[in-house]
C-alpha cells in the first residue's frame, strides 16, 4: 500500500495532466512534488542553470517592487522575481499558449497575484505605467525592429534597472569608435578600415532559418549590444555573462537621447 495520501497522489497527477495539455514548454519549471514543465528539455534545466550565473546581479530584496517581464514565456522570471519579494509583477508576450503556461504555472506555486497580459514589445507605451526593473530577455534577436523596441522601453516602462539578454554572434571585442566617421580615410579615396575591425559594432541579419527557427531576425556583436543599449538611453552597470547587461537608466531624459537632440537638423 502506497505512503503517499490519496489526496498528494490526486495533486501530482492533475499536474502531470496540465503540464502534458499545455505542452510542449521551452520552459524547464519545477513546480515541486517532482513535477517539471520540460524534462526533457535540450538544453538541460533551462532557464534555470542559465539564471545561476547572472541572478547575483539582481536586487535579492525587491521588496515593494514592480518588475515588468518582457516576453515572459512560461512565466520563469515573473516568478523568481516575486520569490524575491517584488510587490507587483507582469509579465507580457503575444503568445497565448505561453501566457496559457504562465499562469497555470505560477499558481500552482502559489503566485497567483502575478498578472500576465497578451502584449508586444511595441505595445508598452499602452501599459501606463513605468517599472523598476525591466526583464528584457531573448527576446531582441525575435524582433524585425530591435532598436525601436529598445527606444519604447526606455520611454514608457523603464524606471529604473533592465536586465536585458540577447543572443549574439561574431567578435566579442569592443574598439572605442570615433565620434565622426569619414567616408575616406583623409587624403584618399579609400573607405575607412574601421568597419573591418572585429570589435566595431555590428549586426548581423539573419535572412533565413537559424537554429530552425525563422524568428530569430538579428545577431549582434557584442560592441553591437553594448552600443544599442546606450543608443537607446541606458548605461551598463554589470555584465555577469557575455550576452546578459544589467542596466540602468541614464541619469538624463530619453529625449535628449535621441536623434533630434544628438543630430539637430535630423529633427527638423
Amino acid at each position: 500500500m502506497s505512503s503517499i495520501p490519496a489526496t498528494h497522489t490526486d495533486r501530482v497527477s492533475e499536474l502531470r495532466r496540465q503540464v502534458e495539455a499545455l505542452g510542449p514548454w521551452f520552459q524547464n519549471i519545477d513546480l515541486g512534488h517532482g513535477v517539471t514543465t520540460a524534462p526533457d528539455h535540450f538544453l538541460g534545466d533551462y532557464p534555470r542553470f542559465k539564471y545561476e550565473g547572472f541572478a547575483h546581479v539582481i536586487p535579492a530584496d525587491l521588496t515593494g517592487k514592480s518588475v515588468l517581464d518582457i516576453g515572459c514565456n512560461a512565466g520563469f522570471y515573473s516568478v523568481e522575481m516575486k520569490r524575491r519579494g517584488a510587490a507587483r509583477v507582469l509579465g507580457i508576450d503575444s503568445d497565448d499558449r505561453y501566457l496559457a503556461q504562465a499562469r497555470f504555472a505560477s499558481d500552482a506555486l502559489g503566485f497567483g497575484d502575478i498578472e500576465y497580459r497578451n502584449h508586444s514589445v511595441y505595445d508598452v507605451g499602452a501599459l501606463g505605467e513605468r517599472f523598476d526593473l525591466v526583464i528584457f530577455m531573448g527576446v531582441l534577436y525575435h524582433l524585425r525592429h530591435p532598436l525601436l523596441a529598445l527606444d519604447l522601453i526606455r520611454e514608457h516602462v523603464a524606471g529604473d534597472m533592465m536586465l536585458f539578454q540577447t543572443m549574439q554572434q561574431g567578435s566579442q571585442e569592443t574598439i572605442d569608435v570615433p565620434e565622426e566617421h569619414p567616408f575616406f580615410v583623409p587624403g584618399t579615396w579609400k573607405p575607412s578600415p574601421i568597419f573591418d575591425e572585429p570589435g566595431y559594432p555590428k549586426m548581423h541579419f539573419i535572412e533565413k532559418s537559424f537554429a530552425d527557427d525563422w524568428t530569430n531576425w538579428w545577431a549582434p556583436n557584442a560592441a553591437c549590444s553594448a552600443a544599442m543599449l546606450r543608443a537607446a538611453g541606458f548605461t551598463i552597470e554589470a555584465q555577469p555573462e557575455p550576452e546578459v547587461y544589467m542596466c540602468r537608466t541614464a541619469p538624463v531624459p530619453y529625449e535628449q537621447y535621441g536623434p533630434a537632440a544628438v543630430y539637430p537638423s535630423r529633427g527638423t
